[in-house]
C-alpha cells in the first residue's frame, strides 16, 4: 500500500490539473456553443468575448463551465471524454474494425517489437564489440553516440523515402526507426554492465585461468543483467515512439499514429487524445512485462530476494 499511495498521489494531482485546465482552455468555444443554444453569456458579442480573458470569461459565465466539459471538439478534452472514447474505440467495435484501437495497437505493435528486437540484437553485440575491443571502443562507441542528436522527425522520413524508392515499404520501415532508437540505450546500459565486475573478481578468474569466453559467461554477463534489464525497459518505450513516428510522414493507415493523424485533419481531438493515451497504455503494459521478467530472472540468480 505504501508503494501504491505516493503513485495514486501523483495521478490525482494530474487528474485536478487536467480537469481546472479544461476551462480555461474551451470556455471561449463553450460561450459561442451556449450562445448558439440560446443561453444569454456576457459579453453578448464574439468578437467582444476574444478580447476577455479565458478565466474572467468563466467567472463572468458560470453557467457555460460544465459545457466546457462536453464539447464535441474541444480544444483540450475532458479526462472523461478521453476514457469513453478509449472504451468505446477498445471494447465498443471488433477488434477488426478500422475505428479499433486494438487492430491499430497490434499494427504499431508489430513494428515496435520487430525495431526492438533488431536494435536490442544489434545493441549487445556493438556493446560486447565495445568491451572486448579497444578499436571498437575507440572507434563505434562516438559513433552510436553521435548518432542520437540526429532528431527523428528528420530522420524518420528521409528513412521512409529511401527504402521506398527500393520497393521496401510498410512493416520494415518502421522497425528500421524503431530500432534506432533502441539501440542505444541497449548498448550503453550493457556497457556498463559488462564492465561493472570489479578489479579483484577478474583478478580472481585470472588466478583460475578462466579463458576471456568464461570469464564472459561466467561473470561478465551476470553481473551485466540488472543493467539489461533497465536498457530493455528504455528501450522498448523508445521502439514504439520510434514506430509511431514512423507512421506520420507516410499518411500511413493503420496505427496508432494514423490515427493522430487522423484525429488533427479532421479536427477530432478525442481520436487523437485517444490514441496518445492507448499509446502510453501500450509502452506501460510492455514496461510491465520487462519488470516482471528480470524481477523473476534476478531472483532465480539470487540478486534479489
Amino acid at each position: 500500500m505504501r508503494s501504491v499511495l505516493p503513485i495514486l498521489t501523483v495521478v490525482a494531482v494530474l487528474l485536478g490539473v487536467w480537469m481546472l485546465s479544461v476551462v480555461p482552455m474551451n470556455i471561449h468555444l463553450a460561450a459561442d456553443q451556449a450562445q448558439r443554444d440560446g443561453v444569454v453569456v456576457v459579453p453578448d458579442m464574439p468578437i467582444a468575448r476574444q478580447d476577455v480573458g479565458a478565466v474572467a470569461l468563466a467567472l463572468r459565465n458560470p453557467a457555460v463551465v460544465p459545457m466546457t466539459y462536453v464539447l464535441d471538439r474541444p480544444r483540450l478534452p475532458g479526462p472523461q471524454q478521453v476514457a469513453a472514447e478509449l472504451w468505446k474505440t477498445t471494447f465498443g467495435v471488433k477488434v477488426t474494425s478500422k475505428k479499433s484501437l486494438v487492430y491499430h495497437g497490434w499494427v504499431t505493435l508489430s513494428a515496435t517489437l520487430l525495431g526492438f528486437a533488431i536494435g536490442t540484437t544489434l545493441g549487445i553485440a556493438l556493446a560486447v564489440g565495445i568491451v572486448f575491443s579497444r578499436t571498437m571502443d575507440l572507434s563505434v562507441m562516438p559513433w552510436a553516440i553521435a548518432s542520437q542528436t540526429i532528431p527523428i522527425l528528420a530522420l524518420a522520413p528521409m528513412i521512409i523515402v529511401m527504402l521506398g524508392s527500393l520497393g521496401i515499404q510498410g512493416l520494415l520501415p518502421k522497425a528500421i526507426i524503431s530500432a534506432y532508437l533502441s539501440f542505444f540505450p541497449v548498448v550503453v546500459g550493457m556497457v556498463k554492465g559488462l564492465r561493472s565486475p570489479d578489479g579483484m573478481q577478474l583478478d580472481l578468474l585470472r588466478t583460475y585461468h578462466a579463458s576471456a569466453s568464461q570469464g564472459f559467461w561466467k561473470l561478465r554477463l551476470p553481473a551485466s543483467m540488472p543493467y539489461l534489464f533497465a536498457s530493455l525497459k528504455i528501450g522498448i518505450s523508445a521502439a514504439l515512439v520510434g514506430a509511431i513516428v514512423g507512421e506520420l510522414p507516410t499518411g500511413a493507415r493503420a496505427g496508432f499514429g494514423a490515427r493522430m493523424l487522423v484525429g488533427d485533419q479532421y479536427g477530432q481531438p478525442l481520436v487523437t487524445w485517444a490514441a496518445l493515451f492507448a499509446a502510453a497504455i501500450t509502452a506501460a503494459v510492455l514496461v510491465g512485462i520487462f519488470s516482471l521478467a528480470e524481477r523473476a530472472s534476478l531472483k532465480r540468480m539470487g540478486m534479489v530476494r
